[in-house]
C-alpha cells in the first residue's frame, strides 16, 4: 500500500494569487503546493481519494489516476471538496461512495444540491452515494483495505482524519480528542497539519505539530497544509534547528509514503 500526497498546500494554494513573495516565485517545484489531498493505493488495485479540492482534476492527471473506489472527506471546506464534480468521470457506471462525518455529509448534500435532485439530461453530474462514517473508530472496508476514521477538531468544527495500516493522515486540525489518540496507537508514519510557525486559531503550527508527533510516537512524520511563510528548504532548516535528529520533513506534491 501507499499514500500519495496529491496536494500539500493551504486553502489559497501556493503560489498565492497576486503574491510575489520568495516562496510564491520559487523555482523549487516542492514550493508549488496545490490544495491538500491524498490518494491511498491498495495492494489489490484499490484507489481511494482523501478530499477532492479545486485542483483535483489537475492532481488526478498528474498522478495518472484511472479509477477510484471511494472518496474519504476530512471536512466540507471549499479547499477540500470543491472538486467533487470531477468525480463524475469515475462514477458513470457505478455510484461513488463518499464518506465523511455527519456535518460534512450534510454540507455536501446542501452545497451540491444539483447532484441529488432530478435535472435535465446533458452536461453530466457525478453520481455520489453519501455515507456517514462512525466516530467511534469503526473501520470502513473498501476492497482489501480497512480504513479507520479519526475524529479531530478544526477549531470548533468536528472533522475526520484517516488511518490505513501504520500510517495516519491528519490535516486541518488543531485539537485531537483523547479518545482519538487511542485510535492512533501504533502509528509509525504520520502526515500532520502544520500551517506555519506562527500560531493559528484552527490549525496546528509547527510547534503544535511537533507536540502531536511526539505524543503519538510516530517514527517518521511530514508536515502538510503548508502556507507560503516558509519554503520547503526553509521548513527543513527550521526542523534541523528545532527537532534535530528527528525524521520529520515537509510534505510536497507527489510525495509517496509506503504503508505497512
Amino acid at each position: 500500500m501507499e499514500l500519495l500526497i496529491l496536494g500539500s498546500g493551504t486553502s489559497h494554494g501556493i503560489p498565492v494569487i497576486g503574491c510575489s513573495c520568495p516562496v510564491c516565485v520559487s523555482n523549487d517545484p516542492r514550493d508549488s503546493r496545490t490544495r491538500a489531498s491524498a490518494l491511498i493505493r491498495g495492494n489489490c488495485g484499490e484507489s481511494i481519494l482523501v478530499d477532492a479540492g479545486p485542483e483535483f482534476r489537475i492532481q488526478a492527471i498528474r498522478a495518472g489516476i484511472r479509477s477510484l473506489d471511494a472518496v474519504l472527506a476530512t471536512h466540507a471546506h471549499a479547499d477540500h471538496i470543491h472538486g467533487l464534480d470531477d468525480i463524475r468521470i469515475f462514477s458513470a457506471r457505478k455510484d461513488m461512495d463518499v464518506w465523511g462525518n455527519t456535518e460534512c455529509i450534510e454540507d455536501i448534500r446542501e452545497r451540491f444540491a444539483y447532484i441529488f435532485r432530478p435535472t435535465q439530461e446533458g452536461g453530466g453530474k457525478p453520481h455520489l452515494k453519501l455515507r456517514t462514517a462512525g466516530t467511534g473508530g469503526e473501520p470502513i472496508v473498501i476492497g482489501s483495505l480497512s480504513i479507520t476514521p479519526i475524529p479531530l477538531f478544526h477549531g470548533t468544527l468536528p472533522i475526520l482524519g484517516w488511518r490505513a495500516g501504520d500510517t495516519a493522515y491528519l490535516t486541518d486540525c488543531n485539537q485531537i480528542p483523547e479518545s482519538s489518540f487511542a485510535l492512533l496507537d501504533g502509528t509509525r508514519k504520520l502526515v500532520i497539519d502544520a500551517l506555519r510557525a506562527r500560531t493559528h486559531s484552527t490549525h496546528y503550527n509547527f510547534e503544535g505539530a511537533l507536540a502531536v508527533i511526539e505524543r503519538i510516537g510516530a517514527e517518521v512524520a511530514w508536515f502538510t497544509h503548508i502556507c507560503h511563510d516558509f519554503s520547503h528548504e526553509g521548513i527543513r532548516e527550521w526542523l534541523r534547528l528545532r527537532a534535530p535528529g528527528k525524521k520529520i520533513e515537509p510534505a510536497y506534491d507527489g510525495l509517496c509514503i509506503r504503508i505497512e
